[in-house]
């Protein structure tokens, strides 16, 4: 166990990195601020020329205005020359890239006013140097963000800088007051030189750490992250994680109800990859493709996908790998060893744990869970456990379902494994001993129309699965979600009491479609965080309600497989991605405190010999 709490700290930490993401002001308003910063540089430069006034401040406009549509159209160029290959590079974000970039050249414009006023002339090297800080930030932008080779980047990079000293140095030449010589050309060249250089070696020694811990650049995972989250393209990250996939077996399990007149109402399907690591990125979003897979083929049928017993170290690596999973499981679902009895549900307690158990047709089906207490993924080799003692026990198989239904703080795995062992036993036990008897199934899902990804809300919405027997009814509640807020369960229980259900479980998916969404300190919300709570629990209590309509008698039948040969990510490679993260960000400081305070020490020495 102590290598899947390695693990957690591993996702934990990567995780942490989504809050490091930023979002871009409205296109129109970088335009506006585009437009401001050009003017204000048009005017800065030509009031260093001493003109007469207004010529001055028109000339100055005129300048502002140029550099204003020069950029505009450069930025145009990049993006329309983008559009097949390199969809990052959206109109938006490179109308903020210059921005940004103008930014700081007009910070260097300002310096160089104000040292105007003490050494005459000097505030055109000082433009030059605020020319080739902006190179410098370009054209780090793009070989972090860009997928073009190094001639395409460099075009990128150059063409916007190259404009805006065109323009500047023609309004000088035309104004006759300054005289570009070959000294200040020279400087301006070497400075340009020492720009690039300092950033290219800055970025050689970080691809270094890649290179080193998963031979791969440094910078090629950061553009596979970047592509995933501004453009939901999984194919870069897919990539990378179809090299270091290894190959491994995913368990896969159905309970399927349904009516007396022979249609399938309901199926529990409950495999054990595990649904990352985000976005629509290897298996994130395979619950959901399950759920609407099997669905489109049974019309009328609620199917409910909630988290087996597996951790990180069974994403799916790639979409061919959920497709292989997906046409497995929809070939299980044609089970067809129909039983028609069941047990009442119960409800053990251990020192935190709880598991609930029901029987159907001889499969014993379980619900663990530790809330209200943090729960997390719970590791496969309980699953193992749990089989053989539901087969030493008189049961043909067993179901197990991670609820995955509270989280609040940290998950401490080695505390819970005991108690939930200890609770999952005395279960399957007590279910032994239990009268079976013919039951009821209704079902029912709704899907929130206030709640999406943003909210923790995957599009599979809500199902639920309403079961009667021996007196006793009992609610199963699947919400396609990563995880709860602690207190939620225990919430929508006692909203479920309300209506004359007694006992029950409420699952999550787990699914890391949320995941990398939202910019906090987890990268996603859990069910609940971002929700008004009160809407939620109507909607299920609505939900239920149809359920409890829709009763009636019904049969179960389950099945179980195993899918050889799946590439998944590996836990291995998971750790070696959040290490790479966590050397990377300290090489990136240490070098951004070393090599551009000498390349600037360099300029310093260009400025004074030229």
């Amino acid at each position: 166990m102590a290598s899947k709490k390695s693990m957690n700290e591993y996702i934990d930490k990567t995780v942490r990195r989504y809050s490091a993401l930023f979002a871009l002001p409205s296109h129109r308003t970088l335009l506006i601020e585009l437009l401001a910063s050009c003017l204000l540089a048009g005017i800065l430069t030509t009031a260093t020329l001493q003109l007469a006034q207004p010529y001055g401040l028109v000339l100055g406009l005129a300048l502002g205005t140029t550099m204003f549509l020069l950029t505009v159209a450069c930025d145009l160029i990049v993006y329309l020359s983008s559009l097949k290959t390199d969809p990052v590079l959206s109109f938006r974000r490179c109308s903020a890239l210059s921005v940004y970039s103008l930014l700081a050249w007009l910070a260097l414009i300002i310096a160089g006013v104000l040292a105007n006023f003490f050494v005459q002339g000097i505030w055109l090297e000082f433009l030059a140097l605020g020319c080739c800080t902006a190179l410098a930030f370009r054209l780090l932008v793009f070989l972090a963000a860009s997928f073009a080779g190094l001639t395409k980047v460099a075009i990128f990079t150059a063409l916007q800088p190259i404009m805006w000293t065109i323009s500047v140095a023609y309004t000088v030449s035309a104004t006759s007051v300054l005289i570009l010589d070959r000294a200040f050309m020279a400087f301006f060249f070497l400075s340009a030189i020492v720009i690039v250089v300092a950033v290219s070696i800055y970025v050689y020694s970080i691809d270094r750490v890649g290179v080193a811990i998963l031979g791969t650049r440094s910078f090629s995972v950061l553009k596979a992250f970047l592509a995933s989250w501004t453009e939901d393209l999984n194919a870069p990250f897919e990539r990378l994680f179809e090299r270091f996939s290894q190959q491994s077996e995913i368990q896969l399990s159905v309970l399927s109800f349904r009516s007396s007149k022979g249609a399938v109402k309901a199926i529990m399907i409950v495999p054990a990859f595990h649904p990352g690591p985000f976005k629509n990125v290897g298996s994130s979003g395979l619950p959901y493709l399950i759920q609407n897979a099997v669905e489109s083929r049974l019309r009328n049928c609620v199917v409910m996908v909630p988290h087996g017993l597996s951790g990180h170290n069974l994403d799916l690596a790639t979409q061919a790998e959920n497709q292989l999973v997906l046409q497995r499981t929809l070939k299980l679902t044609e089970v067809s060893n129909f039983g028609a009895e069941a047990t009442s549900f119960l409800h053990i307690k251990r020192n935190g744990a709880s598991v609930g158990c029901q029987v159907f047709n001889g499969c014993a089906f379980l619900t663990l869970t530790l809330a209200p207490e943090t729960m997390e993924d719970l590791p496969p080799e309980l699953n193992a456990l749990i089989i053989k003692a539901a087969n030493g026990n008189g049961f043909s198989t067993a179901i197990a379902v991670d609820a995955h239904n509270s989280i609040n703080g940290q998950f401490k795995i080695d505390e819970a494994i005991k108690p939930l062992q200890e609770a999952t036993l005395a279960s399957i036990e007590k279910a032994s001993r239990l009268k079976s008897a013919q039951f009821q199934v209704g079902v029912a899902r709704v899907t929130p129309k206030e709640f999406s990804l943003n909210e923790g809300m995957g599009p599979g919405g809500i199902g639920i699965l309403v079961v009667r027997a021996r007196d006793q009814t009992t609610a199963y509640v699947t919400i396609d979600g990563n995880n709860m807020v602690m207190g939620l369960r225990e919430e929508i229980l006692a909203a479920l009491a309300e209506i004359g259900i007694e006992s029950g479980e409420v699952f999550t998916t787990d699914t890391h479609t949320v995941n990398a969404v939202v910019m906090n300190a987890r990268g996603y919300h859990p069910v609940g965080e971002a929700m008004d709570h009160e809407i939620l629990i109507d909607y299920i209590k609505q939900a239920a309600r149809n359920a409890l309509e829709d009763l009636e008698p019904a049969e179960a039948a389950w099945g179980t497989d195993t899918v050889s040969n799946v590439k998944v990510i590996g836990e291995q490679q998971i750790a070696a991605m959040s290490t790479l993260l966590d050397k990377a960000m300290k090489r990136a400081r240490n070098l951004a405190i070393s090599v551009f305070p000498l390349a600037s020490a360099v300029l310093a020495v260009l400025l004074l010999l030229l």
